[in-house]
């Protein structure tokens, strides 16, 4: 079945009635200037080597040229390959990117550790959809549901305290959006990651949690940081981030919170101590839950046709430099 790629590049083809009303304007334009010059006589010797029907073609052609690049960047393709069965689970990744995120009590920070679990997991779960939100005072989408794990980890690199202009740990919010993002009428085989301090008791968070146990959602939640707190180091400056008064922010991991919301709907629970251990443990807990069976279209083999119309469109373009706007004749006195 023959699909354009990039669809958007077609809007340009509402361009064309524009060129047209262009062209339209220039021969006004062209008939106005002949009224002025007065001697009708005149003006027909001036302009005798001069072919209008030249001019439109060349319009014409260059019209055609336009059209041709457009269809050729919209990339006209031919599916070629089958989609592949794959069998495995939705699993949304809730990533905190707040500024205490930023804690050097794990080198070389929270966030960094955060990280290289999200990578670890995705090299372990190939068959499973997964998606990706960050969150600290508001929850932002980064990624839906895919099977395409090298654009999650593209995302998941840039994903920074910067990526989220209003500070905070907005843990509800986070679980809201990530609710939506799942089938609300399959009951199985579908998780969440949540990857936090859980610095600020979020009073929306546990009635979230418990919405998600009644669609069917596990939520599993890894703490990372100390109970006794640790400094917030500014990576601008290297210094520790101070409050309005000048003292020092100690950020504290609140794993009461953290716990309660595995709990709630039958989830686990992990302190951050190694790498190995937690996504280990992880991988276990998803592989328990089974999977569904899916058609990913990822891997679909496509023939792409947009040099044929861009070929096309330098052929028309040379044509239209061979035209001359003047006739090849003169026109005799």
């Amino acid at each position: 079945m023959l699909h354009f790629q990039h669809t958007y590049y077609l809007y340009g083809l509402a361009l064309l009635p524009a060129f047209g009303y262009l062209f339209y304007l220039v021969l006004s334009w062209k008939k106005r200037v002949r009224t002025r010059i007065g001697d009708p006589a005149l003006v027909d010797q001036l302009t005798r080597n001069y072919s209008p029907r030249n001019f439109a073609i060349k319009f014409g052609l260059a019209l055609a040229a336009l059209v041709l690049m457009i269809l050729g960047l919209a990339n006209l393709q031919h599916k070629t390959g089958g989609k592949v069965n794959r069998k495995g689970l939705d699993v949304m990744i809730l990533l905190d990117v707040s500024n205490s995120m930023l804690a050097g009590d794990l080198q070389p920070s929270r966030l960094a550790r955060a990280k290289q679990v999200i990578s670890r997991l995705l090299d372990d779960i190939p068959d499973d959809r997964v998606g990706l939100i960050i969150f600290a005072g508001h929850a932002y989408l980064n990624m839906p549901l895919s099977s395409d794990h090298a654009a999650a980890k593209m995302y998941l690199d840039a994903a920074s305290p910067a990526s989220a202009p209003t500070q905070g740990t907005s843990i509800g919010e986070a679980l809201q959006m990530a609710q939506t993002m799942f089938n609300n009428k399959e009951k199985k085989y579908k998780a969440a990651i949540l990857i936090t301090d859980g610095e600020d008791h979020d009073e929306n968070a546990p009635k979230v949690a418990e919405q998600l146990r009644g669609e069917g959602v596990v939520l599993h939640t890894i703490g990372l940081g100390s109970p006794t707190g640790a400094f917030i180091v500014d990576p601008s400056t290297g210094e520790n981030k101070k409050d309005a008064e000048g003292n020092a922010v100690v950020t504290k991991l609140n794993q009461s919170l953290l716990q309660d919301l595995a709990g709630k709907t039958g989830g686990t629970y992990q302190l951050y101590d190694n790498t190995d251990a937690v996504v280990g443990n992880l991988e276990k807990s998803l592989n328990d839950m089974g999977g569904q069976s899916y058609e990913d279209d990822n891997f679909a083999q496509y023939d792409s046709y947009f040099f044929y119309f861009l070929w096309g469109a330098l052929v028309v373009l040379l044509v239209e430099w061979c035209i001359p706007e003047k006739r090849q004749k003169p026109v005799a006195v």
